[in-house]
């Protein structure tokens, strides 16, 4: 059996590296005395396209004690992967699914008046008084309980003795541009809403905010858990930088398949957007669009 010469290739030793990595860094940005905070690893998307049961159970094996995923069928492929940790999903929950969270022992997240109805009904079908993270919406406008709205949506799961809100968390819509003063705006309801919640009879053990680019920008809103992605991966989200010592977790790989000369003046590739300045030879690598090269990175080199 033939094998294709171009694949992509993930480094699991680099990415438990990045992961250790941005643990110590969270737990140097401490005071002395001072709780670091842990780390919520997130596998969403299929681990950003590098495979997520295979991701999850290195960072598992990396000391990752809580794993992320976008919804419950994400986190189904986790379960059967044979991940042991707490598995968190972020997204939206539909009232047909709600079955899976009990079955597959996933923390789910209220994000809205009726995911919380539905798993308080679920809950008490299984007979068991579930755990659950409560997303507030500060100012991204997605998912979320307005951070304006509590008193009027927040009492009915308060009275529910099906649920246990065990921790609470927003999430940022411009960490990743400092110029944008939204990111402040959030930070400051996000404090407001933490200091109402035991008045309200939400008592949380544990509060999250930061994704890659909040944890890099504002150790104020790392809390208890920092929930990074794109940095387990080795990518730092643009415009921001780091001193992390975060190592690439993919690269493409192939071979040469064929060398030619090319003369002054002749052009290479589609659209010819390429013109050869001088005498020399071109490689041809089997590498396109079904290996997710997009065409308009022609001319680019």
């Amino acid at each position: 059996m033939s094998t294709r010469c171009t694949f992509a290739h993930v480094d699991l030793l680099a990415l438990q590296s990045n992961f250790r990595a941005i643990r110590e860094f969270v737990g140097a940005g401490r005071q002395p005395g001072e709780t670091p905070p842990g780390l919520i690893a997130v596998v969403k998307a299929n681990a950003y396209g590098h495979g997520a049961p295979a991701v999850a159970l290195a960072l598992q094996d990396a000391g990752a004690t809580i794993l992320a995923c976008a919804d419950i069928e994400e986190g189904v492929v986790l379960r059967r992967a044979g991940i042991t940790a707490e598995i968190l999903v972020f997204g939206a929950l539909g009232v047909s699914d709600v079955d899976g969270v009990f079955e597959y022992r996933l923390t789910p997240t209220v994000s809205t008046p009726g995911a919380g109805r539905s798993l308080q009904a679920a809950a008490v079908r299984h007979g068991v008084k579930l755990g659950c993270h409560l997303k507030i919406d500060t100012g991204m406008n997605r998912l979320g309980l307005r951070f304006d709205n509590l008193e009027y949506t927040l009492p009915e799961l308060v009275a529910s003795r099906s649920l246990e809100i065990t921790a609470v968390y927003t999430h940022f819509a411009t960490a990743d541009d400092a110029d944008c003063p939204l990111f402040q705006t959030q930070r400051e309801r996000f404090q407001h809403v933490l200091a109402r919640l035991p008045q309200l009879g939400v008592n949380p053990r544990l509060r999250h905010a930061a994704n890659s680019a909040a944890t890099l920008r504002d150790s104020r809103v790392w809390y208890d858990l920092v929930r990074p992605g794109l940095m387990l991966f080795g990518v730092i989200p643009p415009p921001l930088a780091s001193t992390i010592p975060l190592q690439p977790v993919m690269s493409l790989r192939s071979r040469v398949v064929a060398v030619k000369g090319v003369r002054v003046g002749e052009s290479v590739g589609y659209l010819a957007r390429w013109t050869v300045p001088k005498p020399g030879r071109i490689a041809v690598v089997p590498a396109g669009y079904a290996d997710g090269l997009d065409r308009r990175m022609a001319g680019s080199c």
